[in-house]
């Protein structure tokens, strides 16, 4: 079985954690409570981190997955209408050629003296 190794802490993250134990340091406290605390403190900061990062990449793959679908509903929607507006123009001009001639045809023999 693969043994699972320690992660070393970033020399950032131990810094901030020491400063914040030193700031933080009651009067009577020893070094040892000190580092303690400041043990604690660096690894609520890893975990923070770990937490940030797990947030971050769900927010990422859910930014993906939603422009993924706008990307998809816009090529549908780019391809739809094109080929319906490809019909219907073509159909409209033949049906507005066909009444105008019906009712110039009809103006026509309205119009004829008997």
């Amino acid at each position: 079985m693969a043994k699972q190794q320690k992660q070393k802490s970033s020399e950032e993250t131990v810094a901030t954690a020491d400063a914040i134990a030193k700031a933080n340091q009651r009067p009577g406290q020893t070094k040892e409570q000190t580092k303690l605390i400041s043990a604690g403190i660096q690894k609520g900061i890893e975990q923070y981190k770990k937490q940030h990062k797990a947030k971050m990449r769900e927010a990422d793959k859910a930014r993906k997955k939603q422009a993924r679908q706008q990307s998809e509903t816009q090529v549908e929607n780019q391809a739809e209408p094109q080929t319906e507006s490809v019909s219907k123009p073509q159909a409209l001009p033949w049906i507005l050629l066909g009444l105008s001639w019906i009712g110039f045809a009809a103006y026509v023999y309205s119009n004829l003296p008997v």
